[in-house]
């Protein structure tokens, strides 16, 4: 469900600027909210060793880079699938918080997303690696994609895990490529703040869309050049990536990825299936020590009604 009264907020701040757009997109994504019936495929039930979670993916952005051809290892026309959430919270609580333990107990979990810190229950994963810890990038406001292959490389070798999930934060904004068209970036303990701005330069105009998913797109690319490097030093039989949901530009006046909103570009995400070996061409860094605080996180996380 859409936390109406924190989208009434957003609305009373937006009124001068939008006018009556403020009212539709608030009365959409109550509407999507109230008549969704949309049913997610699996996740944790797939035929999987090792998963992928591309963070914000829509499913019409992959297909449109895949359809290019720069890489390799993407499949021409890549498959879709519909996502059980809308944001990444509604994610890890349905994917994970629904699990059996036998099921988490089977997983070692390497994140970049900080929501990792109130919404996973690390005692019933087999093992829980946050990389968001001690690689966030406060000149990016984000993490890379580096650190979290390196950890994701580092736990394939020495896991005895029976599956592994790699959660990348691209590419959700802010962009890592492009520094001067990019949302500002987000300190680690102001992390579910405020929206990324990137939206609201949408909706008021202040950048075109094309100009959006110019980085939109210039930010997945970048994570799959990871990917490429990930799949070179991991063995894996049955791959999967995928998104944990997707962005909306505009369509039915919605912009980002509110929770609880049941709009196609947001619940379609990508998917596609391939295998991993290990060449031991890359040497990953070690982890840096880590001495990021539970409370700076959680406490702003809970402060804007993010704990449920």
């Amino acid at each position: 469900m859409v936390d109406v009264p924190a989208q009434a907020a957003n609305v009373a701040r937006n009124l001068r600027y939008r006018g009556a757009d403020a009212f539709r997109e608030l009365a959409s994504l109550v509407a999507y909210s109230l008549r969704s019936t949309t049913e997610p495929d699996p996740v944790l039930d797939a035929d999987w060793d090792a998963l992928v979670v591309l963070d914000a993916c829509r499913a019409d952005l992959f297909a449109e880079v895949a359809a290019a051809g720069d890489h390799e290892f993407l499949p021409a026309e890549p498959e879709s699938r519909t996502s059980p959430a809308s944001s990444s919270v509604e994610w890890l609580q349905s994917v994970f918080g629904g699990a059996s333990d036998a099921a988490l107990g089977e997983i070692a979990y390497v994140t970049g997303n900080p929501y990792s810190a109130s919404k996973v229950d690390h005692d019933r994963f087999h093992a829980v690696e946050e990389v968001w810890r001690y690689a966030w990038d406060d000149d990016l406001g984000t993490i890379p994609p580096r650190p979290v292959t390196d950890a994701a490389v580092r736990t394939g070798r020495e896991t005895d895990a029976d599956r592994l999930v790699v959660h990348y934060m691209q590419p959700h904004f802010p962009s890592v490529v492009d520094r001067e068209q990019r949302s500002a970036g987000v300190e680690l303990a102001a992390f579910g703040d405020d929206e990324m701005s990137v939206w609201d330069d949408l909706r008021f105009g202040r950048r075109s869309e094309a100009d959006v998913w110019s980085a939109y797109r210039a930010n997945l690319e970048c994570v799959l050049e990871d990917l490429a490097l990930l799949f070179e030093n991991l063995d894996a039989e049955r791959v999967a990536v995928t998104a944990d949901h997707g962005n909306a530009f505009g369509e039915r006046h919605v912009y980002g990825h509110p929770g609880g909103v049941d709009l196609p570009v947001l619940r379609e995400v990508p998917w596609f299936e391939t295998t991993a070996t290990d060449t031991r061409s890359h040497d990953p860094d070690a982890a840096d020590h880590d001495d990021t605080d539970d409370a700076d996180v959680e406490a702003r996380l809970e402060d804007l009604g993010y704990r449920t």
